[in-house]
């Protein structure tokens, strides 16, 4: 996306409610100036939360607030790298006060025939390197800046990570911090040209294809990889059309035909909204629904079990179902949710959803998934539990908790939006019961 202010769509601070539901771009401003640029899957739900449960930082810059900006963008990774692009051009403030420099990502790319791709922080003319293995860990030979191209700064460094992953798929590139003598795993997975290879001799080496890696065809890589991290996607998309274009008129359809992939999964990236989140909980599919469940009761007593929807990121209360547990004798969370999922799933006429949030821990966790998996039905659900203690996140499938506060800002969010809302509907029916009790 092309650098330009005048995208912002402005409102006054009184007037969050008309902000959008979308993924994309805000920022709070005084004047002129740009005292807070943030990314979100959903604006309005973002802006909501520096209002309503503010930070110590945002407690400082929203009585500066004068009006809210915001904009649109068609997925996470466009709104990851405006981000970038925009905090580095206007240097607001509060983006940056608690922040020195080593608490930002950058892109660090090589000034080698064949450049190294890898994620880092700088201080200085210090390089910090980041800890994702599969981006460069190694630092035992690491350049001095002059040698380095350097790309950001990121606010998000997770995000980042995620997208050269995904971005790497397409334009693959190397991470090693010395160039082997053999190919690796990479090549196979078609993540690296293998630029490791002898590409000036003649050899029968069976990976020597018209495909095989190039110096002039790995730059191309490079080039598009530092123009889509600068916001100058359809610039790439443009020249890729070209390359096509000629390609055909030459009859290498072959190539043509590859650049017509990467042209059609450059695309595909950035008309997903929530790439990013459905890589953090292992799910192939668009999450449109999430149902989120929760029981209260009070020694056993008036138990009442919830089911809150959130749909596309928002709750949708006419979906939203309360059930009266009718199992009795001493308090059991576990038995109970057992109960409210069992009566959930014999309605056949109700949306299944892509995840089924439980709040809870591991024993939770364990319940809902003996539930899935005497129900074939749920074979495409998600499910994950939210413990309370540290908001520890369990994901079916993986053997750990994640913490809550190590995942993007806007998933945490929404998974404590869903989990609180469960709670809410959850207490207010069993208040409604007691209250009943008491005057029968």
């Amino acid at each position: 996306m092309p650098l330009n202010i005048e995208k912002f769509k402005y409102l006054n601070i009184k007037d969050i409610e008309r902000l959008p539901n979308a993924t994309g771009i805000y920022c709070f401003k005084q004047n002129k100036n740009f005292l807070y640029i943030g990314k979100a899957i959903d604006i309005k739900n973002r802006v909501k939360n520096h209002i309503q449960q503010p930070t110590f930082k945002d407690n400082v810059f929203l009585p500066q607030t004068e009006k809210i900006g915001f904009m649109a963008t068609g997925s996470e990774i466009e709104a990851l790298i405006l981000e970038a692009t925009l905090i580095k051009k206007y240097q607001p403030k509060y983006n940056t006060i608690w922040r020195d420099n080593k608490s930002h990502s950058y892109v660090f790319i090589t000034n080698e025939n064949f450049p190294r791709v890898f994620v880092g922080h700088q201080k200085k003319d210090v390089v910090i390197l980041s800890e994702a293995k599969d981006l460069g860990r190694d630092s035992s030979a690491l350049p001095q800046n002059d040698k380095l191209n350097i790309i950001g700064p990121f606010v998000d460094g997770r995000a980042l990570r995620q997208t050269l992953r995904i971005l790497r798929r397409i334009f693959p590139f190397r991470t090693c911090n010395k160039i082997p003598k053999k190919a690796c795993l990479y090549k196979d997975l078609k993540l690296c040209p293998a630029p490791c290879l002898d590409y000036e001799k003649k050899c029968s080496h069976p990976c020597r294809s018209a495909r095989m890696a190039t110096k002039k065809s790995y730059a191309k890589n490079i080039k598009n990889l530092v123009e889509i991290l600068q916001g100058q996607k359809n610039s790439v998309v443009k020249n890729l059309q070209k390359e096509m274009r000629l390609a055909s008129q030459k009859q290498n359809f072959e190539k043509a035909n590859e650049i017509k992939n990467q042209i059609f999964a450059l695309e595909n990236v950035f008309s997903h909204g929530h790439v990013l989140s459905r890589e953090t909980l292992g799910i192939k599919t668009k999450i449109k629904r999430i149902e989120g469940y929760d029981v209260s009761n009070i020694q056993g007593q008036e138990a009442t079990g919830s089911m809150v929807v959130f749909e596309n990121g928002k709750p949708n209360k006419n979906e939203y179902r309360k059930f009266k547990i009718k199992i009795t004798g001493k308090p059991n969370d576990t038995a109970m949710l057992k109960e409210v999922i069992s009566r959930r799933l014999k309605h056949k006429e109700w949306a299944l959803p892509q995840v089924m949030l439980i709040d809870g821990g591991i024993g939770q966790l364990n319940i809902a998934l003996k539930l899935k998996t005497e129900n074939e039905k749920l074979k495409n659900t998600k499910i994950i539990s939210l413990a309370k203690r540290n908001n520890e996140l369990f994901i079916e499938g993986k053997d750990k908790p994640v913490l809550l506060k190590d995942l993007p800002q806007e998933v945490s969010n929404l998974i404590l939006q869903i989990r609180d809302e469960a709670h809410r509907f959850a207490i207010t029916y069993h208040k409604t019961l007691r209250k009943k009790s008491f005057f029968n």
